[in-house]
């Protein structure tokens, strides 16, 4: 472990206080333009989604209708009812996306997926880069906002499902987490920078109530007259 990512790590509540719980939730309210490109409608429901913190799993409902649910897992996605009635399922979903663009339309699966991997790795970030397998190490740092942002760069293990296999994550002067750079592998791998906004605490582990992934350039500077994807998160809990 990086001197830098201890300091992430107690910045953020510490991994000794995450390492006692089994998962994490929020409420989320979900938009941007990236859904209009994948023929998607998006909307206002509120969300709420459970993820697993020592292994990847996730929860998210409602989805696509008040009384369904999906269930996220690497090998599998299932779409269901609240009375455990399989509306759709696929395995190994990864490979459902071959040959994707920015604009190939997607469906209700290939959604699922896509949330569950990308919400999991954002519920568990800083601590996830702790895990057995990731290999992280800190890069030139970057300024932004009248701040030098720490850098580092973390390369996750084969087995983690995510946006990609190398991925940054920008800490300010107090180590808590400002941005984070991804290319979206399962759509074209076009690049994007999320920044965070509004740290929250929920048991001593401190989460952002705003997400706000951009368009990234070559040279790393984001477009930030447009938006991706936007989250805003309320309601943390750790049990």
């Amino acid at each position: 472990m990086t001197d830098l990512l201890s300091d992430v790590l107690a910045a953020h509540g510490g991994l000794d206080r995450w390492n006692s719980f089994e998962k994490a939730s929020t409420t989320i309210v979900s938009g941007g333009e990236l859904w209009g490109m994948k023929g998607i409608e998006a909307d206002a429901t509120p969300r709420r989604v459970t993820a697993a913190i020592h292994h990847e799993w996730l929860d998210l409902a409602p989805y696509g209708n008040p009384d369904w649910r999906m269930t996220f897992m690497p090998e599998r996605v299932v779409i269901e009812t609240t009375d455990s009635k399989i509306i759709g399922e696929r395995d190994n979903p990864l490979a459902a996306f071959a040959g994707h663009t920015l604009n190939t339309p997607w469906d209700p699966l290939h959604r699922a997926y896509f949330n569950g991997y990308a919400m999991w790795t954002y519920l568990n970030t800083p601590f996830l880069m702790a895990l057995p397998g990731f290999m992280v190490e800190e890069i030139a740092p970057w300024n932004e906002e009248g701040e030098r942002w720490r850098v580092l760069r973390a390369t996750f293990p084969k087995e983690i499902e995510s946006h990609c296999p190398v991925q940054e994550f920008y800490f300010g002067p107090d180590f808590l987490l400002r941005r984070h750079d991804y290319e979206v592998d399962v759509s074209g791998s076009f690049l994007a920078a999320q920044y965070v906004y509004d740290m929250v605490a929920a048991d001593g582990i401190k989460f952002p109530t705003k997400r706000r992934a951009h368009p990234r350039g070559p040279d790393g500077h984001p477009d930030r007259d447009r938006v991706y994807v936007w989250i805003d998160l309320c309601d943390y809990r750790m049990s």
